[in-house]
């Protein structure tokens, strides 16, 4: 297969050291990328001082400079190396801000380097909230009723006028630096201030505060072919970062003809705005209503873009700089699964993001979580039904916990307070919720949290119930272990719950083992990839639009 763009060496731009909101999510999209060039025999130049990566390993890119991502530094290997072009999706916004400004300043054309995939002016769009409003406008897309402004009076004139509640949201800033909400001007006074020490510009929108956030991840080629490769929608409402929040893929509480609705806009966006390669559009959406918003395009590879990638099989980072070269879609071929990188994948399963925080190593820090990110990474746990993967992701994010339920010394002083004002222990606090006989309407007033997740939550809650009901392990018949199973438990909380809470719980848990291997409740292990399912109750289509035309291929729920 030939390049269509002649490029014999090319600049990739990495995301610099590891930090909150900018972590190995980054290293991965970077080595994809690597890959996918060192096969067109491309001589990649890395530029990405974190040394604790894998594309910075030998054989990965040709030639490492351990150095910062600016401007400055960048223009400095440039005028050494003098590729032909440059990549800037793959290194998250640090990568995306230092070609914006490159390109501004004039290096780029000073020394004939071309920004490969998503053109320069398109990212500029994507990125100052002022112009990617204007720029919605211009198709009839609905965004969130906010102005941009550059001074704190003007953030409070802009606040009076659309009335308050209002977030504050800074411009060219990396999860949601600088943002928040306000209720007043003493709240507003505070977070402007904070927000233009990270950005010259700052949006104030109107707040839409509990609805669901739902977001995309869309892959475009140069010739307008288009894909929806993965959706995924927060288990929190709208007003906590995507990467605070525990995220489900694919959707689970929108209907088939919402989340077309929704597609659809996602395609003829990212075709407006002119975006070559990957990128991820969230959206605000009230489903009482079926109305929108469209909150922001990431026109380049995102932490969710990661999760995606891994999720469905499909190499989004790899695919992305491979239509930056000048591919078209069905020129890539098959990727090591069955399809070519025009079909999207098929999901006969769940996948579950869940944030991973460290507040409870600072002394006085506060554990609230809202629209700037706190959480140092995060787990993705995969299964058949919510109930398991929200189990088996609690368990592996390292916090002691032995899934949703079963968990001891966990105590709320108000109960009620934690539910409203979300913290990084919220979900426990809805099973204490549960425990002490809140119903799912109550639960769903205080937090928004979607009804439909609150009613598979309660199915674990009403399965522990049943689990107590038994005094011995071997009393245990074989269908009620399994139904445990389908439902996240562990050996470990199905002990606790059956045996003496006081007993030894690891040896009580070796006995369940036992009893299940004698009923034969076993697990097993399944292998990701894009083959439809032939179960006709589990299906829905998604349409793939090629060469003007619309074909349909089977997309699971």
């Amino acid at each position: 297969m030939q390049t269509i763009d002649k490029v014999e060496k090319v600049i990739l731009l990495g995301s610099g050291a590891l930090k909150i909101g900018e972590a190995g999510e980054f290293d991965y999209s970077g080595s994809q990328a690597l890959k996918a060039l060192k096969e067109e025999g491309v001589y990649t130049v890395l530029i990405n001082p974190n040394i604790a990566t894998i594309q910075t390993s030998e054989n990965i890119a040709d030639k490492v400079y351990l150095l910062p991502v600016t401007p400055e530094y960048v223009e400095e290997v440039i005028k050494k190396e003098r590729p032909q072009g440059i990549l800037l999706a793959f290194g998250g916004q640090t990568a995306l801000n230092c070609g914006v400004k490159l390109y501004q300043s004039g290096v780029l054309e000073k020394y004939g380097v071309r920004v490969l995939g998503t053109p320069v002016q398109a990212i500029i769009d994507t990125e100052d909230r002022e112009k990617f409003v204007e720029k919605l406008d211009e198709i009839d897309v609905r965004t969130i009723k906010s102005e941009a402004v550059t001074s704190v009076s003007e953030a409070k004139r802009v606040a009076h006028e659309l009335g308050y509640p209002v977030i504050i949201r800074a411009a060219y800033t990396l999860g949601g630096l600088g943002s928040g909400f306000c209720d007043n001007d003493e709240e507003l006074d505070a977070l402007a201030n904070k927000a233009f020490s990270y950005s010259p510009q700052i949006l104030v929108e109107k707040s839409l505060k509990g609805w669901k956030e739902v977001e995309y991840e869309v892959v475009r080629d140069r010739y307008d072919n288009c894909i929806t490769v993965c959706n995924m929608e927060n288990f929190d409402p709208l007003g906590i970062h995507t990467g605070e929040s525990i995220v489900v893929a694919p959707s689970q509480t929108l209907s088939n003809a919402e989340y077309h609705k929704l597609r659809k806009l996602a395609i003829q966006i990212i075709r407006h705005i002119g975006i070559v390669g990957e990128c991820n559009i969230q959206y605000a959406f009230n489903s009482e209503t079926d109305d929108y918003r469209v909150i922001e395009v990431n026109a380049r590879l995102s932490r969710s873009s990661a999760l995606a990638s891994k999720a469905t099989g499909y190499p989004l980072a790899f695919v992305a700089a491979k239509l930056a070269l000048g591919y078209t879609l069905d020129q890539i071929g098959e990727m090591g699964t069955p399809n070519s990188a025009y079909v999207a994948p098929s999901l006969d399963y769940l996948i579950c993001k869940i944030p991973r925080w460290d507040l409870s190593k600072f002394a006085g820090v506060s554990r609230q979580i809202g629209s700037s990110m706190k959480s140092v990474g995060e787990i993705m746990s995969i299964g058949q039904s919510f109930e398991e993967i929200i189990q088996k992701g609690l368990r592996m994010i390292g916090q002691g916990m032995h899934g949703f339920v079963g968990n001891r010394d966990l105590e709320f002083g108000n109960l009620e307070e934690e539910l409203s004002h979300p913290t990084d222990l919220r979900i426990f606090a809805i099973a204490k919720a549960f425990e002490e006989g809140y119903s799912i309407d109550r639960i769903y007033n205080l937090t928004k949290i979607d009804p439909w997740f609150l009613g598979k939550l309660k199915n674990i809650h009403d399965y522990s119930l049943v689990l107590s009901k038994y005094d011995k392990i071997e009393d245990v018949p074989a269908a009620v272990l399994q139904e445990a199973k389908r439902l996240g438990f562990s050996d470990f909380q199905i002990a606790r719950f059956v045996e003496d809470p006081d007993g030894n719980i690891e040896k009580e848990s070796l006995r369940v083992r036992a009893v299940r291997k004698k009923n034969n409740v076993l697990p097993s292990v399944k292998r990701i990839n894009t083959v439809a399912s032939e179960n006709p109750e589990l299906t829905n289509y998604l349409y793939v639009t090629y060469d003007g035309t619309e074909h349909q291929v089977p997309y699971f729920k």
